[in-house]
């Protein structure tokens, strides 16, 4: 997991250069910047990749609860405050945690590992997420091309070579289109004509002669009609 950008919206000096060294201390955590008021924080946030926010509440002009309410909700956001009374409304504005001044280490890390391990459920999600994605690579003009099986819309028989159609490229590899039903190993594909395999998450509409994705219209083989009917229809 990458280091997380951290910036203190602090006006109290001493608060903010307590909760610095505490940043400097913990690995992982890389500190960005510390802004006295809302608006050089809004201008900060604008230059840098901020991740996580330790926010005062007590500012000047425009207080901490009010600024959260106005910058998305990408950031996590550690309270700080002198005053426990905000509580309840932090945390229905979703806040990581609450950090009550004078702020022990202790009290400080025990926030930033609720953080740290939001972040890396999140990773494990993603990555997971990757890792179930199938895919094929494929000969294309002495190039092996990773195609992924979900971006694939339909492929087209073309004797000895098939045409594999995405949302974003178009491949040509050698193929004939039964060796490539074969290797498909998700359910969703359907062969629909001797020229043509299906994903049927692309599909749109369909009748007795044809599938339509999007705004292209391929033929439905007479022989294929019943089985293809069946699987669509569920």
């Amino acid at each position: 997991m990458q280091d997380l950008n951290c910036l203190i919206v602090e006006d109290e000096s001493l608060a903010a250069d307590v909760i610095s060294d505490y940043i400097h201390q913990v690995p992982g955590l890389k500190l960005k910047g510390t802004c006295e008021n809302v608006f050089v924080a809004i201008e900060k946030l604008r230059c840098e990749k901020i991740d996580l926010i330790f926010l005062d509440i007590n500012l000047p002009k425009i207080n901490g609860i009010n600024f959260i309410k106005t910058i998305p909700d990408k950031y996590d956001i550690v309270l700080t405050t002198a005053y426990h009374q905000y509580a309840i409304e932090g945390f229905n504005l979703n806040v990581i945690d609450y950090l009550l001044k004078p702020i022990e280490f202790s009290r400080f890390l025990q926030a930033v590992n609720k953080v740290f391990d939001k972040h890396k459920k999140v990773s494990s999600e993603v990555h997971s997420e990757i890792r179930q994605r199938v895919h094929h690579f494929f000969n294309v003009e002495k190039k092996q091309v990773k195609v992924f099986e979900d971006d694939i819309l339909y492929i087209e028989s073309l004797k000895d070579y098939v045409r594999i159609h995405t949302r974003k490229r178009i491949f040509v590899t050698k193929f004939q289109i039964g060796e490539i039903e074969k290797i498909l190993t998700q359910e969703n594909f359907i062969r629909i004509h001797k020229s043509y395999i299906v994903n049927s998450n692309s599909i749109t509409s369909f009748n007795a002669q044809e599938i339509e994705i999007d705004d292209i219209s391929l033929p439905l083989g007479r022989s294929y009609k019943v089985i293809v009917e069946r699987k669509l229809k569920g």
